[in-house]
């Protein structure tokens, strides 16, 4: 017998195993492998034993594609021999890829932090190149625009970590980052781009996940948390709605799309809100409603109105109570007992517990109890069964057989499965008992077996050798023997078999038992056991302390393998609120294993199964000892060879109190200053130490919140590991919070709130003020008092009425003091902390300006006057004359290299000049690399943002498709030629040339000319091309730096409309240079020379000094 996987993967070891049994004599046996037209040879031994077990690793190099492989056995004696031939499937091996961000959701001018992290099926490190055939990670924006992409990516131990800087003005919406693993597989990970405001606090809605049509009551609760674990004081309106279905609401207004209760209330003092809904009115047995009821519960906060909301969902279902086979098999042995598992559970899907099930099978029929989980075991007698198919049924109470076209009945679903009896010609049996519960990685589980052996099968024999293998993932991971002593005559009984659970048998294994019995026939069983989702590194990852005052001094301490490395992640809380992400688990990272469950011997298109062309029965029913077999039916008996046909195909299945304000008074200082505020505060990798330790300190940022933290790790020795997320509390008993939007504009109104929290265990006394500022105007919106008092888990608001005055990022300082004042909060002494005492809380706020910037003041020829509708603080004017026009590279490069931003024409202008620095200080070799980095930085985000002007038909105009406004052909051939020359510095699309080549061509007239299309409202940046001809001269000169060879069609066409206009001869001056330069481009040598000698002509000369009078506005 030969055992080994139908489906092998390519570099990755796999295993055949071969049996001979009940030799008489010394044999030779070899194996060879035909694969990719070579012939490799697993075994060639001489065998002399009777019976021999063995198994032979191997692997395969990787293939260009899917292919079928050949595997021959051969057994050669002195009188025996034996040659099999059989075909199995080679597929390359897949990495596990898998990327991590930061976090889940981007502000603009935010960078974006990720990983990209490779692993093979055993979860151990790639260290591969990202580089596959020209697939390199890239970053992709909302509308599909390969805005980046990075080359030569190596992984160390697995783990790459990059990042990407987002413009102050990017597309918003989702974007993704690809990594390419093949031609035909690469994965994505998403993230967020917008405009937010992070939350405070998070509304939970609690309700049952389902109630039945019997329910008189819905309990509902809403409560609301700030991230740092307190409850939100303020007011709930809970909203308890049911739909109506589509189709009873067609001829309806809005009123009639649902049913619905409401009530409003204050929250308690767990920040909760609860009440109790009575069903009657949602008529939950009347049909024409949706089967499921939606609340929303809205939280408004007391003191800044804030207004945060939660939802929840309950379903409706008809199901009193359904019964399930949660474990039986499809087969079974006469003789051996039928084992399995029922649960009964109400419409909840809630277990019932002490209830009686019937289960019944043939005749026979047996009662038994729930427990509390609502499950069952069971055990059946097959001694008197003989059928060769049985209905086995559970009941737990009679269905009711009714239909009402308005109403809906309850019901008790059964439980109803077809088993099939398993053949075997001597009637002996082995049957592995499944296990019920998840196995538990890091110790063995011991498996029970049960078997019946007739006399005619083992005649005098008393030791019977049992075979045993423990398949997952695609292989053969164990293999080993039991031998089994037996009684003579009827020998039936069982015998356990152990094998330890690690994760190299996650999350699926499949075992399969079996013997040869000495007249050849082969008796198995094979059982599937889950197993937990566990990985071969254990990480573990702790705060300490886990609580901390902000700007105060913690320890992360990590414990992982020895030399491992390991990637660190902490994240505000309200990050995640903003935007839940799935969090990265061992199940996730089980996920990433590919399809792999086949059973039978065919994957995708292949099927491998051959013909029985010698079968060993006839195709008549056979009556045998009793029973009656039934030839080639699909649902009919099981046999050995189903059972090995299985498990030789194995793959893995896609499938604040007051205690704490006292610890944190002692190193609490008199007055705290926070202004450090990020959304990621740890990002990092570490490698551990030859103990398997690792420590960062670090310093707890301002932020009152909740920071999760999480690690993976990455080691060549024990593979990949993964933290559960902890958690740092950061929080000081006394302090006060800014409510702020994202933006304002300039000289328009906003209110500005401060909240004083005192989480004290006394009351206070407190002042409140903003600091001046020339940068906006601040009056209290009511009248501001000296003090205010705040006792025991209270809070106060004061509020400004603010009118900024400057641009850009505007500071924000309030500061709030607990006051050494005698006067008494009502009748309650007032108390000052001696630590602690005050809290000074500094925020930015972008300030932006009312509408679009102005560009008429470009509009004038070389005009420094300014109209009066110019945005105060937005003009720029820059003077200089130079005989060299790079001659002030190394004394301003502050000057030449700019951040482009603004509209599609100013990101242009300011894009352009980066690539004239950097080709001109590379080729003086005057390039540092502070200089190098600072050009390519600006030049990314200046192509980043140049793609938000682009059309869909590859052209581009001042402000992209918005404004309905059409591509302009002088822009989009400045932005294709410009790309074009930014290639040699960064990552271009080179889709994005294609497109704009494209739609210039489309412009090209009859006569080779460039007919002009769109607006520009900065037509000094065209210089002088204002007509056909220096439009198309410039058109030509883009197409040939790109470069397209002269002998393309649109360049030679576009050529004759230049050698037809070069022959005139009231040609501008300007027209007549632009021209010389494309002739120039294109060789044509004779046109250059002409045209220069006519310019030559037209200069005016003084002295030494030449130059040309050109008027072209």
């Amino acid at each position: 017998m030969v055992l080994l996987p139908f489906l092998i993967h390519t570099d990755s070891p796999e295993k055949v195993c071969v049996q001979l049994t009940h030799l008489n004599e010394s044999v030779t046996l070899s194996a060879t492998l035909e694969y990719q037209g070579e012939n490799r040879s697993l075994i060639d031994d001489v065998v002399s034993e009777k019976d021999v077990f063995t198994c032979i690793p191997f692997s395969l190099p990787k293939s260009n594609s899917t292919s079928v492989a050949f595997l021959t056995v051969m057994v050669k004696g002195a009188t025996l021999q034996f040659r099999s031939r059989k075909s199995v499937l080679v597929k390359n091996s897949e990495s596990l890829v898998f990327v991590q961000t930061d976090k889940p959701i981007y502000k603009p001018g935010q960078t974006v932090l990720f990983r990209i992290v490779s692993l093979d099926k055993d979860f151990y490190p790639l260290n591969e190149k990202v580089d596959h055939n020209s697939f390199y990670p890239h970053l992709q924006d909302p509308q599909r625009n390969r805005v980046y992409q990075w080359q030569g990516v190596e992984l160390e131990t697995g783990l790459a970590q990059l990042s990407f800087p987002l413009t102050s003005d990017p597309i918003q919406g989702t974007y993704k980052i690809v990594v390419q693993k093949s031609f035909s597989s690469y994965v994505e990970h998403s993230f967020s781009v917008k405009e937010y405001v992070l939350p405070k606090y998070e509304v939970l809605v609690k309700l049952p996940k389902m109630i039945t049509i019997k329910d008189k009551e819905l309990p509902v609760s809403v409560c609301g948390l700030y991230t740092y674990g307190k409850p939100v004081p303020g007011l709930v309106h809970v909203q308890v709605c049911r739909k109506f279905s589509h189709s009873a609401s067609n001829c309806y207004g809005k009123e009639a799309e649902a049913v619905c209760e409401e009530f409003t209330r204050q929250v308690n003092a767990r920040g909760c809100a609860s009440g109790v809904v009575r069903t009657k009115i949602f008529q939950l047995q009347r049909r024409g409603y949706e089967m499921s009821i939606e609340v929303q519960g809205k939280i408004t906060e007391d003191g800044t109105g804030i207004e945060m909301t939660g939802t929840g969902s309950c379903g409706i279902t008809p199901i009193m109570s359904k019964i399930s086979f949660d474990l039986l098999d499809s087969l079974y042995r006469p003789g051996i007992p039928l084992f399995g598992k029922v649960k009964l559970v109400d419409g909840t899907d809630a277990p019932i517990a002490n209830e009686t099930i019937t289960i019944s099978v043939d005749s026979v029929e047996g009662n038994y109890t729930t427990d509390e989980q609502g499950q069952s075991w069971f055990s059946i007698d097959t001694t008197t069964f003989t059928q060769a198919s049985l209905e086995i049924r559970a009941d737990h109470k009679p269905e009711l057989n009714c239909y009402d076209s308005e109403w809906i009945t309850p019901s008790y679903e059964h439980a109803m499965r077809r088993i099939n009896r398993f053949y075997s010609p001597s009637k002996s049996f082995l049957k592995i008992e499944p296990k019920p519960e998840t196995l538990t990685c890091g110790s063995p589980t011991e498996i029970q077996v049960h078997y019946i052996f007739t006399p005619e099968a083992i005649g005098e024999q008393k030791k019977i050798v049992i075979y045993y293998l423990v398949m997952a993932k695609g292989g053969i991971i164990l293999e080993d023997t039991h031998d089994l002593t037996v009684n003579t005559g009827d020998a039936y009984g069982t015998f356990q078999l152990t094998f330890p659970v690690e994760a190299t048998i996650a999350p699926l294994a499949r075992m399969l038992v079996y013997t040869i019995l000495p007249s050849g026939e082969v008796i198995a069983s094979s059982a599937d056991f889950q197993v937990e989702s566990c990985l071969p590194n254990k990480v573990r990852l702790s705060f300490v302390p886990k609580e901390g005052l902000p700007a105060s001094n913690t320890r992360l301490q990590l414990h992982t393998s020895p030399r491992s490395l390991c990637a660190l992640r902490a994240v505000d809380k309200s990050v995640l609120l903003m935007k839940p992400e799935d969090e990265l688990s061992p199940s996730s990272v089980y996920d990433l294993l590919p399809l792999k469950e086949i059973r039978g011997y065919s994957f995708k298109d292949y099927y491998l199964e051959e013909d029985n062309i010698n079968p060993c029965v006839s195709l008549d029913n056979i009556l045998l000892n009793g029973f009656v077999y039934i030839p080639i039916s699909p649902d009919g008996e099981g046999d050995a060879y189903d059972i090995l046909k299985v498990i030789t195909a194995l793959n893995l299945l896609d499938d604040l109190d007051d205690e704490m304000a006292e610890h944190m008074g002692a190193g609490n200082p008199t007055e705290t200053v926070r202004k450090y505020f990020p959304e990621t505060w740890i990002w990092d990798i570490v490698s551990v130490n030859s103990e398997g330790n690792a420590a960062l300190d670090v310093t707890i940022p301002d932020t009152i919140t909740e920071w999760k933290a999480n690690a993976f790790c990455t080691s060549a020795d024990t593979g990949f590991g993964l933290s559960p997320t902890v958690s740092l509390r950061a929080f000081q008993p006394f302090f006060v919070e800014l409510t702020l939007p994202y933006s304002v504009v300039r000289g328009e109104s906003f209110t500005l709130k401060a909240t004083v929290f005192n989480y004290l265990a006394a009351c206070i006394r407190v002042s409140v003020s903003l600091a001046e500022s020339t940068h906006f105007l601040a009056t209290p919106v009511e009248k501001q008092e000296e003090s205010y008092c705040i006792c025991v888990n209270e809070r106060k608001t004061v509020a400004w009425a603010v009118t900024p005055r400057s641009l850009g990022q505007v500071e924000f300082s309030v500061s709030t003091e607990a006051l050494q004042n005698q006067q008494p909060c009502g009748n309650i002494i007032v108390e000052t902390p001696e630590k602690g005492r005050k809290d000074t809380v500094i925020r930015q706020l972008l300030v932006e300006v009312c509408g679009l910037l102005s560009l008429v003041s470009m509009s004038e020829p070389v005009s420094l006057v300014l109209p009066e509708t110019v945005v105060d603080g937005s003009a720029r004017a820059y003077f200089s004359v130079l005989g060299d026009i790079m001659g002030t590279a190394m004394q301003n490069l502050h000057q030449l290299l700019q951040m482009p931003f603004g509209c599609g024409e100013q990101n242009m202008v300011l894009f352009a000049p980066n690539i004239y620095v950097l080709d001109y200080l590379n080729k003086t070799e005057q390039l540092s690399e502070e200089v190098k980095s600072k050009a390519i930085g600006y030049l990314v985000s200046g192509y980043q943002r140049q793609l938000k002007y682009k059309h869909w038909d590859g052209s581009y105009s001042t402000f992209g498709p918005r404004y309905g406004q059409v591509g302009n052909t002088w822009l989009t051939a400045f932005v294709l030629k410009s790309f074009a020359q930014a290639r040699p510095h960064i990552f271009i699309d080179e889709k994005h040339i294609q497109d704009a080549l494209v739609w210039l061509t489309q412009k090209q007239k009859e006569n080779g000319c460039f007919r002009s299309s769109g607006t520009l409202l900065n037509n000094a940046m065209k210089g002088g091309v204002n007509d056909e001809i220096t439009l198309t001269a410039y058109i030509i000169i883009a197409l040939l730096e790109i470069p397209l060879p002269v002998t393309h069609s649109v360049v030679r066409n576009a050529l004759f409309c230049l050698e037809t206009a070069a022959d005139e001869k009231e040609n501008h001056v300007y027209t007549k240079a632009l021209m010389a330069y494309a002739f120039a481009l294109a060789g044509k040598e004779e046109k250059r020379k002409a045209l220069l000698g006519s310019l030559e002509k037209e200069a005016v000369k003084k002295g030494e000094c030449s130059w040309w009078d050109i008027s072209f506005f």
